[in-house]
């Protein structure tokens, strides 16, 4: 009886094989570090989530929001589900029919899809919209009331997750498509662009964190306050911004006020105050929401919600505690002038001449010459001229000059452009 001889064992294959050496060199590629850094745009973002508002990313193809955003549902320990808008038909957002045994009695129920009922089985996650773009029209009008009222079908998604967005300029989008304005008008428009700095230490093997701001629970009833006094005190003063849809289509796909923008205003703004932003990370959100005109018209009157009662810096001259930016000092005298005009007795008239004094002395004497000229058209003939005059006459003189002298330089430049063309 003969024995069969088995075959030799094949030869162990080698420990490192050259796809084992490829992912070896790819994961050191990969092992990068996150740290606390400062970054206006990433806070804006993680302020917009954190108040539950959809967010739409708008950038430049390559400048790293879909990094963002996966960065940010990591951080935030969400997990992440990422739809291409454009690949996906509009039954993918308002659900398909299913039709039942009897649909006269029953009606006929929309069926979520695949991806609807993984985010409701989780509780929460981070649903990511990538090239909105690129979606046609129909499929645009299908995410209305994905976004707005987080529903698919007859699906609701859970409170705890989130909507992003991420698009490119119509130039640069491929097949890319105008944002429609009721889609457009649900979003926080956030512009992302690249910081250097930030990309060369990410390179490095660090990048900024996106973590969700820390509010204080102290600040939260007078961070509603500071809102609502704030958009509706605007609000009341230029009543035509309540709804503003931009004559221009191009523009309809942006940030433009409405009542709905203005109610995403007021959290955004109640949520930055509770977190204690800075000014930079609250204009981003403002004007992502009602575009930038209604936006600086909001942070400027916010600027002066704190400013001094004239009255009372009339009352106390030698007192006043006048700011020291700028603008703000220029609208406090200015209130300070017109407050006299309303009520002008001699004692008001004395004392906003010591408040222009006080300015000069404590700020640039340009800004004193404007209201110092309304001023003086208010006195009454039986009033002295205050000695304050006198020390006010140089500041505006020398003001006066400076101007006379810069439109003198301004004919000479005009001049002889003039003959140089005529050569």
């Amino acid at each position: 009886m003969t024995t069969a001889t088995l075959p030799a064992a094949p030869a162990s294959a080698p420990a490192t094989t050259p796809l084992a050496v490829a992912s070896a060199l790819l994961g050191l590629l990969g092992d990068t570090e996150t740290e606390v850094r400062r970054d206006p745009q990433l806070e804006a973002l993680t302020l917009a989530v954190a108040a539950d508002l959809p967010v739409l990313l708008w950038g430049e193809p390559g400048i790293g929001k879909t990094a963002a955003v996966t960065q940010l549902a990591e951080e935030l320990d969400l997990p992440l589900t990422t739809l291409i808008a454009s690949v996906h038909e509009p039954s993918d957002f308002s659900g398909l029919p299913v039709v039942g045994d009897d649909p006269a009695a029953q009606g006929v129920p929309m069926a979520p899809p695949d991806w609807a009922v993984r985010l409701v089985r989780q509780g929460r996650g981070l649903l990511f919209l990538d090239e909105l773009s690129t979606a046609p029209p129909a499929v645009q009008a299908a995410l209305l009331r994905l976004v707005l009222e987080r529903r698919v079908g007859a699906l609701r998604l859970p409170p705890e997750v989130r909507i992003v967005a991420a698009a490119n300029p119509r130039a640069s989008a491929a097949d890319g498509w105008e944002l429609s304005a009721p889609l457009a008008n649900r979003f926080v428009h956030l512009m992302w662009a690249h910081d250097p700095d930030v990309v060369v230490r990410g390179l490095g093997g660090v990048w900024p964190r996106a973590t969700l701001p820390r509010l204080d629970p102290a600040a939260l009833v007078p961070a509603v306050d500071l809102a609502r006094r704030a958009v509706c005190g605007l609000l009341t003063a230029r009543p035509k911004l309540v709804h503003q849809l931009p004559a221009a289509e191009t523009r309809r796909g942006g940030a433009w006020p409405s009542p709905r923008t203005w109610d995403m205003t007021l959290r955004l703004i109640a949520f930055a105050t509770a977190a204690g932003a800075d000014r930079d990370v609250l204009s981003l959100l403002v004007r992502g929401t009602v575009g930038d005109g209604p936006g600086l018209e909001l942070l400027a009157s916010m600027d002066r919600m704190d400013l001094p009662d004239p009255e009372d810096v009339l009352a106390d001259p030698a007192g006043a505690e006048l700011p020291q930016r700028g603008d703000l000092r220029q609208a406090v005298l200015d209130g300070v002038v017109a407050a006299v005009r309303k009520r002008p007795t001699r004692q008001r008239w004395d004392a906003a001449w010591a408040v222009l004094v006080r300015a000069m002395e404590t700020g640039a004497p340009d800004l004193v010459v404007v209201p110092a000229t309304t001023l003086a058209t208010l006195r009454q003939d039986e009033w002295d001229v205050p000695a304050a005059i006198e020390r006010l006459a140089g500041a505006v003189e020398l003001s006066r000059g400076a101007d006379r002298a810069a439109a003198r330089a301004a004919r000479r430049v005009a001049d002889a452009a003039k003959a140089e063309a005529s050569r």
